[in-house]
C-alpha cells in the first residue's frame, strides 16, 4: 500500500494579530464616542460665560439684542423644530409612498434606474437646493400663498402677510432634501423582507395593498423609523438652504408665511461678525442647544427602534 502523504501542519491563527485587531476595531468604536464627547465639552467650556450671564432662561427667552447683548435662544428653536415638523409631515408620507412603488409596484428594470436618480439627489449641495428654493420656491409660496391667506387669513397658521419666505417656504425646502435619505433607506428596507412573507399573505387572498399594509410594512418599521430619524437629523442641522429662504426674523409667529429663524442660520450669520466675548459666548450656547437636541432625538429614536424590535419579538 502507498504510504500516505503526511497532511501540512496547520497555521493556528497569532494571538497576538487577533488581540491586535480587536484593539484596533474597538479604538475605531471608541473614536466616535470621543469625538462627540470632545465636540460637547468644547462647546460647555466656551459658552460658560452666556450660561453664567443668562442661565436656564436663555431656552425660553425670545430677545436676541446683539446691542444691549441681550441673547434668549427660543425664537431660533421654535423656527428649528417648526421646519423641521413641516418637513417631516410632508417628506415622510411622500417618501414612504415612493419606496413602496419601487419596491413593491414598479419592475426592477425601472425601479433601479429611478432609484439611483433619487440617490444622486442626496449628492446635491445644500446651496444648489437654496438657489433653487429663493428662486423657484419662493415665487410659488408668494403666489400662493396670497390666495391662502385671503381665504383663510382669520385661521393664525395662514395670517398675516405673505412675503414669500418664512417658515412654509423652509419647510417645503427641507422635505425636498431630507425625500431622498427616507426613499433610498426604506426602499432597501422593503426588498430585505422576506418574499415568504409576501407569498403567503397571498396565498391567503390577500390583495397587494392588504399585504403592502399588514405585511411588509409592519416587519420593516424599525427600519423605515431609522431612516426617518435620520432625515430629521438632517433637518435639524441644515445651515445654508434654509439661511437663504427661512428670513431670518428672530420672532416668533404663529403663521407659516411669517419670517422665522433657525439655530444653525444664526450661526451661520452672525458668528463671523460677532464682536464681544458674550456675543460670541451666547452664540455657542446656541449651538450647544442644537448639539443636544440632536443627540436627544437620535437617542429617542434608538428607544422607539428598540421597541419595536421588543414588540416585533414578542408577538413572533
Amino acid at each position: 500500500m502507498p504510504h500516505s502523504l503526511p497532511r501540512p501542519a496547520r497555521r493556528r491563527p497569532s494571538r497576538l494579530a487577533d488581540l491586535g485587531f480587536r484593539g484596533l476595531a474597538a479604538g475605531f468604536a471608541l473614536s466616535v464616542f470621543a469625538i462627540t464627547a470632545t465636540i460637547g465639552v468644547i462647546l460647555w467650556i466656551d459658552s460658560a460665560q452666556a450660561r453664567a450671564t443668562f442661565g436656564w432662561p436663555f431656552l425660553w427667552t425670545s430677545i436676541w439684542d446683539p446691542v444691549a447683548l441681550r441673547f434668549g435662544a427660543l425664537p431660533f428653536i421654535y423656527g428649528t423644530l417648526v421646519t423641521s415638523l413641516i418637513a417631516l409631515l410632508i417628506a415622510v408620507p411622500l417618501g414612504v409612498g415612493a419606496a413602496i412603488c419601487l419596491s413593491e409596484l414598479l419592475p426592477a428594470r425601472v425601479a433601479d434606474p429611478a432609484t439611483f436618480l433619487i440617490e444622486l439627489l442626496v449628492a446635491v449641495p445644500s446651496v444648489v437646493y437654496g438657489l433653487v428654493g429663493v428662486f423657484v420656491l419662493v415665487p410659488i409660496v408668494r403666489s400662493v400663498g396670497g390666495v391662502v391667506s385671503e381665504w383663510l387669513g382669520w385661521i393664525p397658521l395662514f395670517a398675516g402677510p405673505v412675503y414669500g419666505i418664512g417658515l412654509l417656504t423652509a419647510g417645503v425646502l427641507l422635505a425636498v432634501m431630507i425625500v431622498p435619505f427616507i426613499v433610498a433607506i426604506s426602499r432597501e428596507v422593503l426588498l430585505a423582507v422576506p418574499h415568504s412573507q409576501r407569498d403567503a399573505a397571498l396565498a391567503l387572498g390577500a390583495t397587494r395593498w392588504e399585504t403592502v399594509w399588514h405585511v411588509v410594512l409592519p416587519y420593516a418599521r424599525s427600519g423605515i423609523t431609522g431612516s426617518v430619524i435620520l432625515a430629521l437629523a438632517r433637518a435639524l442641522g441644515e445651515t445654508m438652504a434654509v439661511t437663504m429662504v427661512i428670513g431670518n426674523r428672530p420672532e416668533i409667529a404663529a403663521s407659516l408665511f411669517a419670517p422665522a429663524y433657525s439655530m444653525a442660520a444664526v450661526i451661520a450669520n452672525e458668528f463671523a461678525e460677532a464682536t464681544g466675548k458674550l456675543y460670541v459666548s451666547a452664540l455657542i450656547q446656541v449651538a450647544l442647544v442644537l448639539f443636544g437636541i440632536t443627540i436627544v432625538v437620535n437617542a429617542l429614536a434608538r428607544l422607539l427602534i428598540a421597541s419595536m424590535g421588543t414588540r416585533g419579538t414578542s408577538v413572533a
